[in-house]
């Protein structure tokens, strides 16, 4: 069956049966079937043809589920949109993406949402716990049709901001059909799991890859999961206790946590492997995890770009190799390749040494996907991390240049320039901390007022943890701003209020 076709399928199974458990409560496909056959009523009713592309702002609950489930069983294009950013920043998503309606949550639609639906008359339907509904304002859309949407459904999922501000990149049903549904073994069938498994955890937004790879498995194969919105320390915690689960998933920050937390090993005895991916894990933290619970970690290498994980440690490699490739992200699978490359001249380099990683992810093409990513792959195949070569901060599983929350920051009427770069955190590997230099004669603006400032130009993921306002930024001799200088800056120096 085609993608449309296994989740239309999955909205007609019994209505009592347990679908997702979402703050203490069992919610049934009864309910969810209802919720996605609203929201397809009222883009129907809308005037919108199948084709026509439909900005979603999921959150992490059963209505978002449910609606994703019905828009994809009627083959609509989904244009993914980040629902953690300011009012201002969703509208200005929704402004540049060539929509024909929006479907987000009843609070998501704030005054500046509603003045942009309007003023491009797009259909809006607003989820609430229990259902849908049309937002007051908002009619039939009569916004004429993007020539260059894709005459296949897929899914434009926003990709992490690597090389610039998040991009939406297509991914067709099919191909989430076959590599991401089909060739995801963890989740049978309702029938064939019964009582023997514990329910699926979910935490990604379901707006990213991993999200995606997270939600439409076991929504379609009938596999009951337990729905977070988004990842908690106490309640990962307590899901472990109640279903004893023997395979686990902790994201990279998440692995420090429980460390800080300290939580007894024998609450984590029935896990016998733990994945982790989406950002890089500190070697210090993997060996402390692993000594201390006796649980290997299975990571994992991957991005939106390739169409989700090309390479990975995977439990049938830990008897052999675990000790001896420990911090590797393993080897490609599903068919990828990857390479590592000279920086200066593109040449590609021997086993064992660092370079550029460059990709082919079938799934996606049999084009060499170029990455800003260092590593090496050793003689035997596995790959290792070794940092990127833009300068990124990794924060938790979120990419962020620094040039884009710098140049936010210069348009700030009293700021003459910014320097921004990522220090440590135990909690989330690293955080942004910014270096403020005023304008002459300048007001000195609260830290308040920069992250107001801020909120309304960049997503949530990019704000500060941390401010330093300086007379100048210091500078190399050829008056480059000295980055390691600046971050030196934070070795000792609390945020400047």
């Amino acid at each position: 069956m085609s993608l449309e076709e296994q989740c239309a399928s999955a909205l007609t199974r019994a209505p009592d049966l347990a679908a997702i458990e979402y703050h203490g409560r069992w919610i049934g496909w009864g309910e969810l079937r209802e919720t996605a056959d609203a929201v397809n009523s009222l883009i129907d009713g809308a005037g919108l043809d199948q084709g026509d592309p439909v900005g979603f702002i999921p959150r992490n609950t059963p209505a978002a589920a449910a609606a994703m489930l019905g828009m994809i069983a009627r083959g609509r294009t989904l244009c993914m949109i980040y629902a953690f950013q300011s009012a201002a920043g969703i509208a200005r998503d929704i402004e540049r993406l060539k929509l024909r309606a929006v479907v987000a949550a009843d609070h998501d639609f704030s005054e500046e949402v509603l003045a942009v639906v309007r003023r491009q008359k797009l259909a809006a339907v607003a989820l609430d716990r229990v259902g849908a509904h049309t937002v007051a304002g908002a009619g039939r859309t009569l916004t004429a049709r993007d020539p260059d949407a894709p005459s296949e459904p897929t899914l434009r999922i926003l990709t992490s901001g690597t090389t610039g501000p998040p991009k939406h990149f297509s991914i067709r049903y099919a191909m989430i059909d076959q590599h991401i549904v089909g060739a995801n073994l963890a989740f049978g069938s309702a029938g064939e799991v019964g009582a023997r498994a514990p329910p699926a955890l979910l935490y990604f937004p379901f707006g990213n890859i991993s999200g995606v790879y997270s939600l439409l498995p076991p929504l379609i194969n009938g596999h009951p999961t337990v729905l977070l919105d988004k990842f908690n320390l106490r309640e990962w915690h307590e899901y472990v206790l109640r279903y004893r689960p023997r395979r686990g998933s902790l994201p990279p920050a998440g692995v420090r946590m429980v460390l800080d937390a300290d939580l007894p090993v024998e609450d984590l005895s029935s896990i016998e492997m733990m994945g982790t991916g989406a950002a890089p894990l500190d070697p210090t933290v993997q060996r402390a995890f692993e000594d201390k619970y006796g649980i290997p970690i299975l990571m994992s290498y991957g991005a939106t770009e390739f169409g989700g994980p090309v390479a990975a440690m995977t439990a049938e490699l830990i008897p052999e190799w675990g000790a001896a490739k420990f911090g590797s992200v393993g080897r490609p699978f599903a068919g990828a390749n990857l390479r590592v490359l000279n920086a200066e001249t593109g040449e590609e380099l021997p086993p064992g040494e660092e370079g550029l990683i460059e990709v082919i992810a079938p799934r996606i093409g049999r084009e060499w996907i170029r990455t800003t990513d260092i590593g090496l792959i050793d003689e035997d195949g596995f790959l290792f991390l070794r940092g990127r070569s833009d300068g990124a901060i990794m924060r938790g599983g979120f990419k962020l240049l620094p040039e884009t929350i710098e140049r936010a920051l210069m348009t700030h009427p009293s700021v003459a320039a910014a320097a921004v770069v990522g220090v440590v955190d135990d909690r989330l590997g690293q955080v942004p901390a910014a270096a403020v230099q005023l304008k002459p004669d300048a007001a000195k603006p609260s830290i308040d007022a920069l992250e107001s400032h801020l909120r309304d130009r960049v997503y949530a993921t990019h704000l500060p943890t941390r401010y330093l306002f300086v007379d100048s930024l210091p500078r190399t001799p050829s008056m480059k701003v000295d980055q390691t200088a600046v971050r030196a800056l934070f070795v000792d120096e609390p945020a400047t209020a």
